[in-house]
């Protein structure tokens, strides 16, 4: 379960539309196999908050109602960050920076 303050939350759906009637909190899940995901998702009727984006530090995301209202998100795990970053070029070194996280965290991802 993830709770965020007002502003931090704005910022992470992109919209100044906040309701506070029953979806003002979100579950949050990471998923392996991102884009065979997103895949899948496109046989379902959704609602979506927003489309599938790509954070600063390279972890993409994509924000759906359920039936009820509720929030979900559902981002790709940082370790396939990690790895789709080698996979495209970048040294562990730069793959830290853009992530903002040890580069120890970058090499076991790898390993």
């Amino acid at each position: 379960m993830s709770l965020q303050a007002l502003e931090t939350y704005k910022d992470f759906i992109d919209t100044d539309e906040i309701s506070f009637s029953g979806n003002n909190f979100e579950i949050y899940f990471e998923e392996d196999d991102f884009d065979s995901f997103i895949d899948k998702l496109q046989n379902y009727d959704i609602e979506y908050i927003h489309p599938v984006k790509e954070h600063s530090w390279g972890q993409r995301v994509v924000r759906l109602y359920d039936s009820d209202k509720h929030i979900i998100e559902v981002g790709e795990n940082k370790k396939m960050v990690c790895r789709r970053f080698w996979n495209s070029g970048m040294t562990p070194e730069k793959a830290a920076v853009r992530m903002d996280v040890p580069v120890e965290f970058v090499e076991a991802c790898m390993r």
